[in-house]
């Protein structure tokens, strides 16, 4: 399993997580292939070199080119929170991706809402500068699919003191929708005048990290670090560290059942998506028959204890079930993460799932196949097989 532990010895904002993941070996490639699928604004994204009193450290640099037509609607592109929600739902992001991005955005929603006294889906994201923020929150989250990181933990955070200048006038640091994500997170104490940590930094932090405190005791692997804009008397940078444990990736899961015979196709199929939705591993239905022979349906879970029994609610709520089965199993998983692949048909995002170092397995997204398949009109096997040979190739020693 890879751990990122985020040291914030200089606080966290969007761009120095996202220059420290890279910096630590997440495929800036992948990161952009997968960010130029979405309809954002184009932009150029490079990491540049730079030292932080005496640390050399990534620098994030991204230009994001203004659209030409100002016309009403195109200024306000994914501008509430509610529109970028649905862009991230609609997109053909990895699931974790989806699941990161959209709870990041949740919590600085929520925080903002919370402040401005309105609800949360009608944010607008204009504070934070909404095209760096979304690329920011969306590239932490591929970066951290790049790494294969299954679990984020943080240090405590520093703020920074003095006030800040905004749309709405001077605010004390940390401005309040940071103050408001930062509830229940440890705040570290660092003598230094202004922002050190941002409303997106504090929303990784709320959103993704599991628990707070010094470097675990684990095998340290790799360290990246990500440099801010600002300069201070201190080293500015954001230092993300990677820990392997074991190889053999064996986890406790368990596997909810029931079944029934007198709920629609439909309705099963919202059931599915509000089950995956809620941190389902796996869910897929069996048909089987009943009691006086009846065809009926059998409905399996995969999940973390974490969401057993959320999931089971779920159950509950939306079937006509009146029980539900449970039992646990041992399960050994494949570490996964994704690489960018040149091919002549463009960029494709290939799965790779490894035990230790011995790579298993090297899958094609359907996605990006399907799209290759249909542009250069071949059939969808030849071109999967074109590709997945020349992943072979590239990837396995």
């Amino acid at each position: 399993m890879n751990t990122i532990y985020l040291d914030c010895v200089s606080g966290i904002s969007g761009d120095m997580t996202l220059s420290a993941l890279i910096d630590l070996g997440a495929d800036i490639s992948y990161i952009r292939t997968e960010l130029e699928k979405l309809p954002l604004d184009s932009f150029t994204m490079e990491i540049v070199p730079v030292i932080k009193q005496g640390i050399s450290a990534s620098y994030l640099q991204l230009e994001i080119e203004e659209p030409h037509h100002h016309h009403h609607d195109h200024d306000h592109h994914h501008r509430k929170a509610a529109d970028i929600l649905e862009m991230i739902e609609q997109s053909a992001l990895a699931p974790r991706v989806k699941d990161r991005s959209r709870l990041v955005f949740e919590h600085i929603a929520e925080a903002e809402g919370h402040i401005h006294g309105i609800p949360a889906a009608d944010v607008h994201f204009h504070e934070v500068g909404a095209m760096d923020s979304i690329i920011d929150v969306i590239g932490v989250c591929l970066a951290l699919e790049s790494l294969g990181a299954e679990r984020i933990i943080a240090s405590p955070v520093p703020t920074g003191q003095g006030k800040v200048r905004m749309a709405h006038g001077l605010y004390p640091i940390p401005a309040p929708a940071t103050a408001e994500l930062l509830t229940g997170i440890p705040l570290a104490s660092l003598e230094a005048e202004g922002e050190l940590t941002t409303p997106t930094g504090a929303g990784f932090l709320k959103a993704l990290a599991e628990s707070f405190g010094s470097l675990p005791a684990l095998p340290l692997q790799k360290i990246g670090y990500g440099a801010g804009k600002k300069d201070f008397a201190h080293p500015n940078v954001l230092r993300a560290v990677l820990f392997e444990e074991q190889a053999v990736s064996d986890e406790t899961v368990y596997t909810l059942e029931c079944q029934v015979d007198d709920i629609s196709g439909e309705a099963l199929g919202s059931t599915m998506d509000r089950l995956f939705q809620s941190g389902a591993l796996d869910v897929y239905y069996t048909p089987v028959y009943m009691k006086k022979n009846r065809p009926g349906t059998l409905l399996t879970v995969l999940c973390r204890q974490s969401n057993k029994a959320v999931l089971e609610t779920i159950l509950f709520r939306e079937t006509t079930t009146f029980g539900v089965r449970s039992s646990r199993w041992e399960r050994r998983i494949l570490s996964r993460h994704f690489e960018a692949l040149e091919t002549p048909y463009g960029p494709v995002s290939i799965k790779l799932g490894f035990e230790g170092d011995i790579l298993y397995q090297v899958s094609p997204e359907y996605d990006d196949v399907e799209k290759a398949s249909s542009r250069s009109d071949k059939p969808f096997v030849d071109v999967y097989a074109e590709i997945k040979n020349l992943a072979q190739q590239t990837f396995s020693p």
